[in-house]
């Protein structure tokens, strides 16, 4: 079943997923849908200092947007910030150190953003890692798991904790970028820091991308005043395709995306009307909802698998939230 799904995707990917495949659904885009201004509306981007998410704050930036960017590196951000107040013009631009796989620092930056700030319109939850070799943080986290699932909890963690104060903004979302390589795997709840097993990264993040589809329709379902979305980006030439996944990158060359074709249903998502008026939960391509699943690949998940899953992350998210201390255990990572 895995070569059969990996020999679809790849084709898949091939016809839609490059350079070709944007600017053939670019195609049927309706221009004016981003005539928007956004001016007041306040918009946290994670992995904002580089490729689609640098992208995405550049875009959202010229529209007058009030832009924070979450970064782990410092020293990168500023001059993404930089690059991004001289090309638009917009001095609403800020930036927040820190790194999403340390788990206890994600949820006390929301703690004190919601102390600071009166409101969030967009959360963005973009950051993400390939780690090849199976590390663990201060925690005892997967890092993959910690930084795409847990700590990007922002989309658990992050999003979770931020929800009572996007829920107090007009037109709250609340948009995750994924990767159709989520499309190969089934939700593995009995797993989620890759303990079992000879350990392939590529596979492993897919799983995590899998795991953010996943909560991404929870979410839309326990929240109905938000609007939740998990996009894919397609293939595009970004400093971290480069970095963790050089073959591919130097295969695809040229059919790859810009990172601003990367970010586009990211922008279409975070400001237009049209987007909002989608259903929430669902997973989007190139401005339009596409299935989360291949045909006949067996990667639906059962009820049982997810209400696993949403537990042990709410686990593990309580836990998080405990001051640490040199003599607290870390999290077991066959957990």
């Amino acid at each position: 079943m895995s070569f059969y799904r990996n020999i679809v995707w790849f084709l898949k990917g091939i016809h839609e997923y490059t350079r070709s495949g944007y600017e053939q659904a670019a195609k049927h885009f309706v221009a004016k849908e981003l005539d928007v201004a956004v001016v007041g509306r306040s918009f946290i981007i994670t992995g904002a200092n580089s490729g689609i998410g640098k992208a995405t704050a550049m875009a959202i930036a010229k529209k007058g947007g009030t832009v924070h960017m979450l970064c782990r590196n410092k020293e990168r951000a500023e001059k993404a910030k930089e690059d991004i107040v001289r090309e638009t013009g917009n001095t609403e631009v800020y930036v927040h150190h820190l790194d999403m796989s340390e788990t206890h620092k994600v949820w006390e930056f929301a703690e004190s953003f919601k102390m600071q700030y009166p409101s969030l319109n967009v959360l963005i939850n973009n950051a993400g890692c390939m780690v090849n070799k199976r590390e663990v943080n201060d925690d005892g986290l997967e890092k993959n798991f910690a930084t795409n699932t847990l700590g990007k909890t922002y989309l658990y963690l992050l999003t979770q904790s931020l929800i009572p104060l996007l829920q107090k903004s007009r037109d709250p979302r609340v948009i995750t970028v994924t990767s159709g390589g989520m499309l190969v795997q089934k939700l593995q709840p009995d797993d989620l820091q890759s303990a079992k097993g000879s350990f392939d990264g590529t596979m492993v993040y897919a799983q995590n991308k899998r795991q953010q589809v996943v909560l991404t329709e929870q979410w839309a379902k326990h929240h109905p005043t938000i609007h939740f979305s998990v996009m894919h980006p397609g293939w595009a030439d970004t400093p971290a395709v480069s970095a963790s996944m050089p073959q591919f990158h130097q295969m695809m060359g040229d059919r790859l995306r810009s990172a601003e074709q990367g970010a586009d249903t990211v922008v279409w998502l975070a400001l237009t009307r049209a987007a909002g008026k989608t259903r929430s939960g669902k997973f989007f391509q190139d401005r339009r909802v596409v299935p989360a699943h291949l045909p006949l690949a067996w990667t639906h998940s059962s009820p049982e698998e997810v209400r696993s899953f949403m537990t042990q992350l709410e686990i593990l998210a309580q836990a998080a939230k405990q001051p640490r201390t040199d003599t607290q255990p870390s999290f077991d990572p066959t957990y």
